[in-house]
């Protein structure tokens, strides 16, 4: 092939050779979210031991909205055989890849106790359950206090008689900066990669939050814009009082502890107070 020919392809101007795949173009976006974002087993266990001092038994119904790969559900039904999970979610590629990925990884009694459904969280389409989770702060894309408040009222619809909704919540003053957060994770091509939480653009007047996740590789490529978020930031009394609008009798928030060292410890208790970090995530219980 003459070399105006290979410029002009994108190609090697020596026939036959082929540029080598970056870590970006052989990257799973699901599988970094994961390993970056996700830690299923603590978020478990905090339901478990939540539901079992709350209610004095265990749980054994769960749903997630805005389930994604369905990994909390998957940890859910490994915890004990009687457990049974539903997932709700819009996404059909995102339910596909939990589907192979996840459920499939499971033996095969388990995924029997997994049911991942493409649908609208304010719809029904599962039985009531004992505990409903909304994690990854997904409910954000509600932008309007009527928009909130219905999706929690239909949250506590989905509930039995007895039941927890569980949600986590970030604050602080670093939520309303316009920055970029940057950590290494280990997994992924290479070994580790760099995970990039960008929060592009915030607007004061409205609470429009646009949110980036993107992923940088050893070999100095990147998948940009991996996930968009274009939510509303929310603050913890806002999302307290909409949800004994939508008819919860009793809300309380978990507050993290801190170590020797004043970091967080990975612990959350009930707490009346909280303290002004710059960063704080906590997780909001509401009992139907």
């Amino acid at each position: 092939m003459p070399k105006s020919a290979a410029k002009k392809h994108g190609r090697s101007a020596r026939a036959g050779v082929a540029s080598k795949p970056t870590m970006a173009s052989r990257a799973d976006r699901h599988r970094l979210y994961e390993l970056s974002v996700q830690c299923v087993e603590a978020e478990i266990d905090f339901v478990d031991e939540t539901y079992r001092k709350l209610r004095g038994r265990r749980a054994r119904l769960l749903r997630e909205d805005f389930c994604g790969t369905g990994n909390s559900s998957c940890e859910w039904v490994r915890r004990r055989r009687d457990n049974e999970a539903y997932g709700v979610d819009l996404d059909a590629e995102v339910l596909a890849w939990g589907g192979a990925n996840r459920v499939g990884a499971l033996k095969p009694e388990q995924r029997e106790r997994v049911h991942l459904l493409r649908g609208n969280v304010l719809h029904g389409g599962a039985p009531p359950v004992d505990v409903l989770l909304a994690m990854n702060f997904s409910y954000w894309i509600f932008k309007t206090r009527n928009d909130l408040r219905r999706y929690f009222r239909a949250a506590r619809k989905n509930l039995r008689r007895d039941g927890l909704f569980i949600l986590d919540f970030y604050g602080g003053s670093d939520t309303m900066k316009e920055m970029r957060e940057r950590r290494a994770i280990k997994g992924g091509p290479g070994g580790s990669f760099t995970y990039i939480w960008d929060q592009n653009r915030y607007d004061p007047i409205s609470g429009d939050l646009l949110c980036h996740i993107h992923f940088a590789f050893k070999d100095r490529s990147r998948l940009e814009k991996a996930f968009t978020y274009e939510w509303r930031l929310w603050t913890m009394p806002e999302v307290r009082e909409l949800l004994e609008e939508a008819g919860f009798r009793k809300v309380t928030v978990y507050w993290e502890g801190t170590d020797e060292d004043g970091e967080g410890d990975g612990e959350y208790t009930p707490a009346q107070r909280g303290e002004a970090d710059p960063a704080w995530i906590s997780y909001v219980v509401a009992e139907k």
